[in-house]
């Protein structure tokens, strides 16, 4: 797992429409970029909704959001458009970016046992340098954890 005050992975993947975006493209910004493990499931429903729901706030605070999973490209399209989701989500299907942020691993749910990537938002100042992490994030009310890991 990466810690604060270093600067964040460079990556790159393509969103939900297949653009490519990337860590440089928000130089000189606020980014938050939050992982979380599967479209259109409840809890990852809930989490995307109130970012949408308070989507104005956080541009106003001149927050952007990302959204990174290991679904496809076309999953992430299903996702946005039934949620009407004001925000890019990275397709990361090969699981590089999933794995240089250190949220890949083992997790455990209903008794099974399996690998996925750990629900973790990561804030990025506009130098590129990790300031502060959200583990296990309060999905219902995600936005104002955002904002507060800014200090607004």
């Amino acid at each position: 797992m990466l810690t604060t005050g270093i600067k964040a992975p460079a990556f790159s993947g393509p969103d939900q429409n297949g653009k490519k975006i990337a860590l440089k493209d928000f130089k000189g910004k606020k980014l938050a970029i939050y992982f979380y493990p599967k479209d259109n499931t409840p809890t990852c429903t809930t989490q995307a909704c109130n970012l949408r729901d308070n989507y104005a706030v956080l541009q106003k605070a001149g927050i952007q959001i990302v959204g990174i999973s290991t679904d496809s490209v076309k999953s992430h399209k299903k996702f946005e458009a039934k949620f009407d989701l004001p925000f890019p989500l990275i397709a990361d299907e090969d699981q590089t970016i999933v794995q240089a942020f250190g949220v890949w691993g083992e997790k455990k749910f209903m008794g099974k046992v399996y690998d996925g990537i750990h629900r973790t938002t990561f804030l990025i100042d506009e130098k590129g340098i990790i300031r502060h992490i959200i583990s296990k994030p309060n999905s219902k009310d995600h936005a104002a954890e955002v904002l507060a890991g800014f200090g607004l």
